[in-house]
């Protein structure tokens, strides 16, 4: 069996005559596999053996994750060489190719384009202050940012229900101990901001971004508070109010359907889980300034999000990928820098910090485990009727969990103060 590793890119009898595998090179498909097999020849990181059907081969350096990857359909060639990763998990999902280790693939990709990441962060760090000033001005869509968000929130609160845990928390949770349960863990992660926020019962506080309700439920029953959380997805709107309803918490709890750029009055505490994803970067000052507004002086924002390392952020915050184009439209992922230099223009500042990335690689894979097995147990309820959403979700989850693993993102608690009276 030839091994790529060692021999650049294995050719078959016939290439002298312009032919690859008994393909014509004026074919583009064969065209775009040999480009893949010459680049896979320089994977490090990990091990693959490629298989498609003409021929198997063994990439990379050993060191790391042992996949296989069989090439089912021509086409997902072609969809790696014009689309990168967003063809690689749009490729996936149509069933062109399949893998026995998701994840581990994708934290070998991860590693083996670290040092051309590199290169590409110091270009966009050098030419970010010219290229914003063409960037900057983006008007502000409150539609259009409602629409990015019901595109995936409300794919139908059944299918959530399945996919999460009882507390319906969509993020990061706190693992304590080996083995712990998803709502174990997802509870230890409220009394961990609630703890961030001396959240007591005397406090009213504003929750930026509802999901399904599960903080404000928390928050309310276990320390007390007056709560109002917002949201502008309409189905997490009417679960959310038929939840707090339902727990006999409705005086402690308003549920608003507001964009947070039209709130009003004056809160203790505020709390945002993961909705800071969903902010574009050029609406960070006004995404801060309106914490800032609401906040009584000496009160204390806490925010779970999802950060990219501060040398990525210029690079990829208004590039394409694979999150942005297929599961959330409109999505940002902040740096901690893009973040802290932003609250300390609106009288905010950084006051505690804790990281729990690794937790969310762990979550992530409960979540896996809980879309196929909703898949099997519920095979005619949409969107799990559709394998090819299945594996596009599946696609999602391994993409985050392998960049939660490889650090190259990660998931912090941030507890901003007001300083300003």
């Amino acid at each position: 069996m030839p091994t790529a590793s060692q021999s650049g890119l294995p050719l078959e009898a016939g290439h002298d005559s312009g032919t690859v595998c008994g393909l014509s090179l004026r074919n583009p498909r064969a065209r775009h596999r040999r480009y893949v097999l010459v680049i896979l020849g320089g994977v490090r990181g990990g091990h693959i053996r490629w298989i498609d059907p003409l021929g198997q081969y063994d990439f990379g350096d050993g060191f790391g994750p042992q996949v296989t990857v069989e090439i089912l359909d021509s086409k997902a060639y072609s969809a790696l060489i014009h689309d990168g990763g967003i063809g690689m998990g749009r490729s996936f999902a149509d069933g062109w190719w399949r893998t026995d280790d998701l994840t581990g693939l994708l934290r070998i990709a991860l590693r083996s384009l670290e040092r051309v990441q590199q290169v590409g962060n110091l270009w966009h760090k050098l030419a970010s202050p010219l290229t914003d000033l063409t960037r900057a001005d983006r008007p502000q869509n409150p539609i259009a940012d409602a629409a990015d968000i019901r595109a995936h929130y409300d794919l139908g609160n059944d299918f959530f229900e399945l996919l999460l845990d009882e507390t319906l928390m969509y993020s990061a949770a706190l693992f304590e101990y080996p083995g712990q349960d998803l709502a174990g863990a997802s509870r230890a992660k409220l009394a961990a901001l609630n703890n961030a926020l001396d959240l007591g019962q005397d406090d009213d506080v504003l929750e930026i971004g509802t999901g399904w309700g599960g903080f404000a439920e928390y928050a309310a029953r276990t320390r007390g508070s007056q709560v109002t959380t917002t949201t502008i997805s309409p189905a997490q709107f009417r679960y959310a109010q038929n939840r707090i309803a339902e727990a006999g918490l409705s005086e402690r709890v308003t549920v608003l359907d507001q964009d947070y750029r039209d709130l009003s009055g004056a809160y203790d505490k505020i709390v945002s889980i993961e909705m800071i994803e969903a902010v574009d970067w050029r609406e960070y000052d006004t995404f801060f300034a309106s914490c800032s507004s609401l906040l009584k002086p000496g009160g204390r924002l806490a925010m779970q999000a999802i950060l990219i390392r501060d040398a990525d952020f210029e690079r990829t915050k208004d590039k394409p990928d694979f999150i942005k184009t297929w599961i959330f439209p409109g999505g940002c992922l902040p740096s901690e820098q893009a973040l802290t230099s932003a609250v300390a223009r609106h009288g905010l500042t950084l006051v505690a910090q804790r990281d729990i990335g690794l937790h969310y690689a762990e979550t992530l894979r409960h979540w896996q485990a809980n879309l196929l097995a909703a898949q099997r147990e519920h095979p005619e309820m949409a969107p799990l009727d559709d394998p090819v959403f299945v594996r596009l979700w599946q696609f999602y989850f391994s993409y985050c969990e392998a960049g939660f693993e490889e650090t190259d993102i990660t998931d912090k608690h941030l507890v901003f103060e007001q300083q300003w009276a």
